[in-house]
């Protein structure tokens, strides 16, 4: 009887143990997918286009929407011959465990595909990605975000659901829909308008894109980034859907009519005779710093012109709003990746203010002078041999958008000399 029991008891504990081992295995592969660091692996996903499908797929019932993010600087945020040539600078010159950081910003999804970096890489170097940088998932997928990271931390869900900024949502059989206050807050834009990364490359304490956005009168009367930069209008959001108010998704900002509405710019004269003098008020009326110094080689230009005689241009001055970084010799550098220190910033801040006095020689024999001031976004500026790569590898060479300038607001007035 009593081996009886004692065979009953050992069957028991093993029976017992593995249970407990079963249990601790289904614990484990639980607990997988939580502890896996963002971007560390994809084998356990689906594969990239399920998870990121192609923006091109939305456009089968979001037309509208599509188009407007055709046509925007996000769209291109992986094919601009600036971008190929600045992330070649910076993977011959960064470490292997820091080469994703552009992607970081510029195809957000490698977050979640990191060991899908030579891939990225690969698309951007061939000219004609396959993949979307920044498109329709890689923004609606995103539920939460951590601003407690530098610069803040997006958390991507990965499913059927999309997120977005309105509420009754049409059913439909190609996704749930669901509204999050995220996607009508600041905060969901800071994630790629911040910062850089920080990396073992990139200088620790370098001053932020944006300036204090969080104290302006903009933010603080509920008006964020999304009323200029995705102005609301009646439309309909997939189609044939019944109109409602959509944001629009171009992006407006330095093309677009937002820039416009950008700073108000006034000036006043005054001739004090061989010499005379040109006082112009620049007010922002953005929550940013203007330009925003990334790239590196961002400025906007204040460009005065004065014409004499025969409406001869007889004197001009320029003075350039930037942030002028120094590499690690000390020396000027438009790659901010490179930064260690900035040399000079005369960015606009945030609803600044500003006030440039001009002094020039009066112009002679003229009955008056025509004054005309400028402001404008400046073409891309740096090394000569930078901006031959540019060149060469943008498709319309030196007719490319980086080397355009675009007019922000100008004014111009006839000021009488003689009596």
């Amino acid at each position: 009887m009593t081996r009886g029991y004692d065979s009953i008891t050992k069957i028991l504990e093993g029976v017992r143990g593995r249970l407990i081992l079963s249990l601790l295995a289904c614990l484990l592969f639980l607990a997988t997918p939580f502890i896996l660091v963002a971007g560390e692996s994809s084998s356990s996903k689906k594969p990239l286009e399920k998870s990121f499908p192609s923006s091109e797929k939305c456009k089968r019932c979001h037309l509208r929407v599509f188009e407007e993010w055709e046509a925007s600087a996000q769209s291109r945020s992986i094919v601009t011959a600036p971008f190929r040539v600045t992330l070649e600078q910076f993977l011959a010159s960064s470490n292997e465990k820091d080469q994703a950081m552009c992607f970081r910003c510029h195809a957000p999804h490698i977050l979640e595909y990191g060991d899908l970096l030579p891939r990225f890489i690969k698309e951007v170097q061939s000219k004609d990605p396959q993949m979307d940088g920044v498109g329709c998932p890689q923004c609606h997928l995103i539920q939460d975000v951590d601003m407690t990271s530098h610069p803040p931390m997006p958390t991507f869900q990965l499913g059927t659901t999309i997120f977005g900024g309105y509420d009754k949502a049409v059913q439909n059989l190609a996704h749930q829909s669901q509204k999050l206050d995220l996607y009508r807050e600041s905060r969901f834009c800071v994630t790629c308008h911040d910062s850089l990364p920080e990396t073992a490359q990139v200088a620790k304490g370098m001053p932020g894109w944006l300036g204090p956005w969080e104290k302006t009168k903009a933010e603080s009367s509920g008006k964020p980034c999304q009323s200029c930069h995705m102005p609301e209008a009646i439309d309909e959001s997939a189609n044939g859907e019944k109109v409602r108010k959509v944001a629009n998704h171009s992006f407006p900002g330095r093309f677009g009519k937002v820039r416009a509405e950008a700073v108000t710019l006034d000036f006043t004269t005054a001739v004090k005779g061989e010499t005379s003098q040109v006082n112009v008020s620049i007010n922002s009326l953005v929550p940013h710093n203007l330009p925003l110094p990334h790239p590196g080689w961002s400025r906007v230009v204040v460009d005065l012109s004065i014409f004499g005689k025969n409406l001869k241009k007889v004197y001009n001055e320029q003075r350039f709003y930037e942030r002028v970084f120094g590499n690690g010799k000390g020396k000027e550098t438009v790659f901010d990746f490179e930064a260690k220190k900035v040399l000079k910033d005369t960015l606009l801040k945030p609803e600044e203010m500003r006030v440039e006095e001009f002094t020039f020689p009066t112009p002679k024999d003229a009955p008056s002078m025509d004054v005309v001031v400028t402001l404008t976004y400046a073409p891309i500026h740096g090394p000569q041999d930078f901006l031959v790569k540019v060149e060469q590898e943008a498709a319309l060479g030196q007719k490319d958008k980086a080397f355009q300038s675009v007019q922000i607001a100008q004014k111009k007035i006839n000021v009488p000399l003689k009596k």
